[in-house]
């Protein structure tokens, strides 16, 4: 059996503002953990767009075309699922997109999963063996027991920035309104972990130093982080991750997790404005101090990404230079800002349709850069041109250097530099090495930055002071990569 694996580029990865490293950062592991399913005497290649060029000429033909689908790459997948339905392929579509809306991609496809694919997967691939799969795969069982290594010798590792990406648990604990991954999880538990020996071996198997765990909320199940922290102890990695607020705050955890190698942590502040927070349902940020949470990472000496959204309804035209003003003045590394976006199968979308409030259903344009809703307090064109304002004011030189001098150190100071200034002023450079090939080679570099995040000036637990490590946490309670959608929507920063 021949079998490909496509995914096909989100369209803002084609616009005139494509950044190539940001589509060069994670390969998709989605498709890589579907991989791993298939029979050993398998003809398997795995194409990414973002990084490489697909070919739609194969001959022969494969026998098996699995496509993830995001709401931006829709109609690009949509097209590659037809061309290749049309020469003959069996073609299967899975994603969140096709999990909000299923009815749409099903004229595209002879098959679509809707949810994760841990248990609808296997059963598809015994169902196509014996000639009778079905047109529509539902998950509702939800664990990763028995999950097989991710197929990495399919990944071309030298085409990405963090090849060692990694997802050792699916979803989230949070249910905030514009997050469409409610969607995805529906019918099901929303929230579960690998065993921690399962993922500890995992990591073993990553060759280098850096790892990036894409997972939703990495600190969301505390006994499962508390053991794989523990467990990651004496490894040396260094590593990033993405958090919330609460847990950044809740005592113990984090020291563990930077004694653990902990560098870099995406940090979901979304929003200056306390009255945003309860509309959204993003209770965990609520009465939080956020001074406190940067303080904190900065006091253990981990960077802070900070993602923020505009255009929400307590959102007013100042709101841009406030958030911008509070992250430099604050020392946040790098920040990631987006425009509100209502993806359909959310609490959100479902909200704005009632109010009459969506401007179209131009999937394309749904890329968190354009306003595609009427806002409360803005104008359309405020919030797009607030938007871009808060990007070229947070990058800045002058705002780069204001944010390094928040820092007590010379070291921390030129590490502040290297990484915000690197990020987002040497484009010429990553573009040159993407060209040729050799972005992979940039890694040393990225590696002794995060290093120098590591000098912290409070004690991390004392060796007297470690959790027992009871050999594997319970894969019960908390994402990223789920089988058939598994590219980080996330980046390291926009």
């Amino acid at each position: 059996m021949r079998v490909k694996l496509i995914l096909p580029a989100l369209t803002e990865a084609t616009s005139p503002f494509f950044r190539p490293i940001k589509y060069s950062l994670f390969p998709p592991l989605g498709l890589a953990t579907l991989a791993g399913y298939l029979p050993a005497d398998a003809e398997v290649s795995l194409v990414d767009e973002h990084v490489e060029r697909l070919r739609l000429d194969d001959d022969p033909v494969p026998d098996l075309v699995v496509i993830q689908a995001y709401i931006t790459s829709a109609r690009r997948s949509y097209a590659i699922a037809d061309h290749y339905r049309a020469r003959g392929a069996y073609v299967v579509l899975g994603g969140l997109h096709v999990t909000a809306l299923p009815d749409e991609a099903a004229a595209h496809a002879d098959t679509v999963f809707l949810g994760p694919g841990e248990d609808t997967w296997p059963a598809f691939l015994a169902d196509l063996r014996r000639g009778a799969p079905a047109a529509r795969y539902v998950s509702t069982a939800r664990t990763l027991t028995g999950l097989p290594p991710v197929r990495r010798d399919l990944i071309a590792r030298h085409r990405y920035l963090v090849p060692n990406s990694i997802v050792v648990s699916r979803g989230c604990p949070h249910h905030c309104d514009f997050c469409y991954k409610d969607a995805f999880f529906a019918g099901g538990k929303s929230f579960y972990t690998q065993a921690v020996d399962a993922a500890l071996a995992e990591i073993d198997r990553l060759p280098g130093r850096h790892l990036y765990f894409l997972d939703d909320h990495l600190f969301g199940n505390r006994r499962f982080a508390t053991a794989l922290f523990d467990g990651m102890r004496g490894m040396g990695r260094l590593w990033q991750a993405a958090g919330t607020v609460d847990t950044v705050l809740a005592p113990g955890l984090l020291e563990l997790a930077v004694s653990a190698g902990l560098r870099s942590l995406f940090v979901g502040f979304e929003t200056v404005n306390d009255g945003n927070l309860a509309a959204t349902r993003k209770r965990q940020n609520i009465g939080r101090d956020y001074a406190a949470v940067v303080r904190r990472l900065h006091d253990n000496g981990v960077m802070v990404n900070g993602s923020f959204v505009f255009g929400l309804d307590d959102d007013g035209p100042d709101v841009f230079d406030r958030t911008v003003d509070w992250a430099v003045r604050h020392g946040v590394e790098t920040a990631t800002f987006h425009i509100l976006t209502p993806y359909p199968g959310t609490a959100l979308y479902d909200r704005m349709a009632r109010q009459d409030r969506l401007l179209h259903r131009d999937w394309d344009r749904y890329d968190t850069r354009q306003v595609v809703y009427r806002p409360r307090r803005l104008t359309e064109r405020q919030l797009a041109d607030g938007y871009r304002r808060a990007y070229r004011d947070f990058y800045r030189w002058s705002s780069i250097w204001r944010g390094a001098a928040t820092k007590d150190t010379t070291r921390g100071r030129l590490r502040h530099l290297a990484y915000a200034g690197g990020w987002k002023k040497f484009e010429p450079v990553w573009h040159t090495a993407i060209r040729a090939g050799q972005v992979l080679h940039a890694r040393p570099l990225l590696e002794a930055v995060l290093t120098g995040f590591g000098e912290h000036r409070t004690e991390t637990l004392a060796t007297s002071q470690r959790p027992t490590r009871s050999g594997t946490a319970p894969a019960t309670t908390a994402h990223y990569y789920r089988p058939v959608d598994t590219q980080p929507v996330r980046p390291v920063d926009t």
